[in-house]
């Protein structure tokens, strides 16, 4: 046997002995958060072209994701609202963070390019209450003195259907605004004061492609892909920031993992010179009893590449890679708490 091929062969067996042993066509479902879809959806093509394995996602919202992984129709769940550690309990259920992302106000104004529009948590939280009806608002143009604002009405687009992004984007709201918290307050679904709904990030950028005089909220690989216009935000530190992965990291350069029970973090109006202020995690939901020992240990070793490999493809979308010291924490949870029968999944 020639040298180059002998090195070819212990290369490839390397490799197959570093590799979790999963079962060929394989297939896993999912659903929940529209958040993280874009990543997921990049993430579940290489991994089958590689490892014959479909992982099956489906967009649905978190409220869609939290209902179907408690019912137990789906394998797992995405959720960008960290349940509670009583829930999870509740119902035999794991939480874990997959990547973080940063949710942006998106707007279709004529003459108003990316990054023009200057946004204060004040008055973010009074256009969503429908206190400012209009783009040439004296408020609006105080911040925007360089710009030439339109006598337009404004319309407000937010999700229609039970949401992870409208839970962080709410969640945010209530911080920074007394009047949001008393009046709406924040959750997966909210009684909007005023504005349309589109069914998931998808439907919301739709709309506001489609509306002149239009702002809404979606995660910022939607406002990329659509070709939005977002705004910049005045973060915790009075600071105008733009949304952009370097922010997004400076939102949760803080977050402490390692003491926060079921994963449970918010990443919302975060300190920081340049922390993006609507910012958050995304979350895997899955049972800690399951059924199918090949299936679980499959499903494990899915996101465990994610968490190894995925990384570039993850900031190509502008999501924020888990950290490795914390993917060693979620790995050490699988250890402990994910069995099939009496015999732990992974090991």
């Amino acid at each position: 046997m020639s040298k180059s091929i002998l090195i070819g062969f212990c290369v490839i067996l390397t490799m197959a002995l570093c590799s979790p042993a999963v079962a060929d066509n394989l297939k896993i479902n999912g659903a929940g958060a529209s958040f993280p879809y874009p990543v997921y959806s990049q993430w579940a093509y290489k991994y089958k072209s590689m490892n014959k394995v479909q992982i099956n996602y489906q967009s649905i919202g978190s409220g869609g994701g939290i209902a179907q992984i408690k019912a137990k129709t789906i394998d797992f769940g995405g959720s960008d609202a960290p349940m509670k550690p009583a829930e999870l309990d509740e119902h035999g259920l794991l939480q874990f963070p997959m990547v973080v992302g940063g949710v942006v106000l998106v707007l279709k104004v004529k003459g108003v390019e990316a990054g023009e529009l200057h946004l204060s948590p004040a008055l973010l939280a009074d256009i969503f209450l429908g206190k400012i009806k209009k783009w040439n608002d004296p408020a609006i143009k105080a911040l925007n003195r360089k710009l030439s604002l339109p006598d337009m009405e404004i319309t407000v687009v937010h999700r229609a259907d039970g949401s992870g992004t409208t839970w962080i984007f709410t969640n945010y709201l209530a911080k920074v605004s007394g009047e949001w918290k008393e009046k709406v307050g924040f959750g997966k679904a909210v009684d909007w004061p005023t504005g349309i709904g589109g069914k998931g990030n998808e439907g919301v950028a739709v709309y506001v492609n489609k509306v002149n005089g239009s702002i809404g909220y979606v995660e910022f690989a939607y406002a990329l892909q659509n070709k939005l216009v977002y705004a910049q935000l005045q973060n915790k530190a009075g600071n105008f920031v733009n949304p952009t992965i370097e922010t997004f990291q400076a939102a949760a350069a803080g977050a402490d993992w390692k003491n926060a029970p079921g994963y449970y973090l918010v990443l919302t109006d975060q300190p920081g010179d340049e922390s993006w202020p609507i910012t958050g995690a995304t979350f895997i939901l899955i049972h800690k009893k399951q059924k199918d020992l090949n299936l679980a240990k499959a499903m494990l070793s899915y996101f465990d590449w994610c968490y190894r490999y995925g990384g570039k493809t993850a900031k190509k979308l502008h999501y924020v890679p888990i950290p490795l010291n914390v993917v060693e924490l979620v790995k050490d949870s699988w250890k402990s708490e994910i069995t099939a029968g009496s015999s732990p999944v992974w090991k």
